[in-house]
């Protein structure tokens, strides 16, 4: 086995138990809410006593099992390194969750750096989200994903939905929220969107969102103003569900900048059209 190899078994174990963790603190958590300590990082961006728990539970999972693997997390930080970066969001959709609306997940991704081996003799060359796993404490669902292999709800196998065109669609986004620079290239993309799909919804958990497409809820999705970890475990989730989870700029190998677009094989050019004539 090179020594770049990637035991990527053992890492989507070692998520899942990370993940499993987080949630068991989030839910602990759920039910004295009016306890939490709450901060603000920024306008609409909040922070709470169960996002920095639930986060150093993942982070004393990773570091044990995987030391060698670098690690950038929301709350603490971080710097990719080694041959492959966990990126951690330990709780997407911190609002939802603080308001008492029962839609937020843990989010860990595993991304690959260049010289990486992932599978046999398969070497990857640009950075490649290879480990997903999104859980859903409420609805215990558990999504996962592993590169080449294929996306999963708890045991069962998950393919993005056979809507053929935009117009029979149903599309997820999210509302600029905390960087309102963006604005004027958004409100248009939302207006087409209204007209031109059977319906556009606004969860408020961009992993779940994404997790969605890839299980067919959702025909397609796209959001800017993300960070990279609320998309690097539901880009890797669609990709390996067939479909298409894309830099919304087309500059990037996945959407690291936090501008992206995810959509099944047939309606994704539909929606990168509709997204373009806007930026």
């Amino acid at each position: 086995m090179p020594s770049s190899q990637l035991p990527l078994t053992d890492c989507l174990e070692t998520a899942v138990t990370a993940a499993h963790a987080a949630a068991a603190i989030l839910q602990a958590h759920a039910h004295r809410r009016a306890d939490l300590v709450i901060s603000t990082k920024q306008l609409n961006d909040l922070v709470s006593q169960a996002d920095h728990e639930a986060e150093e539970a993942i982070l004393d999972i990773l570091r044990e099992r995987t030391p060698s693997l670098g690690i950038v997390a929301e709350e603490s930080g971080g710097e990719p390194a080694g041959k492959a970066s966990w990126y951690i969001d330990p709780l997407d959709g911190t609002t939802n969750f603080l308001h008492g609306l029962p839609h937020y997940a843990v989010s860990i991704a595993l991304v690959a750096h260049p010289g990486a081996h992932v599978t046999g003799e398969h070497m990857v060359d640009r950075d490649t989200p290879v480990i997903a796993v999104i859980y859903d404490p409420v609805r215990e669902e558990l999504f996962t994903a592993m590169h080449g292999v294929g996306a999963w709800v708890n045991n069962t196998r998950i393919r993005c939905s056979n809507t053929p065109v935009l117009a029979e669609s149903v599309l997820a986004t999210g509302f600029p929220f905390r960087d309102f620079s963006f604005e004027d290239q958004y409100n248009p993309m939302l207006r087409q969107a209204m007209h031109s799909t059977r319906g556009v919804r606004r969860m408020g958990s961009a992993a779940l969102d994404l997790a969605w497409v890839a299980c067919g809820r959702f025909d397609g999705y796209w959001e800017m103003g993300l960070a990279p970890w609320d998309v690097a475990a539901g880009t890797l989730l669609v990709r390996e569900a067939g479909g298409v989870c894309e830099d919304m700029h087309h500059t990037r190998p996945w959407p690291h900048n936090g501008a992206l677009y995810a959509a099944n094989a047939h309606i994704a050019p539909q929606l990168n059209n509709l997204i373009q004539a806007h930026l």
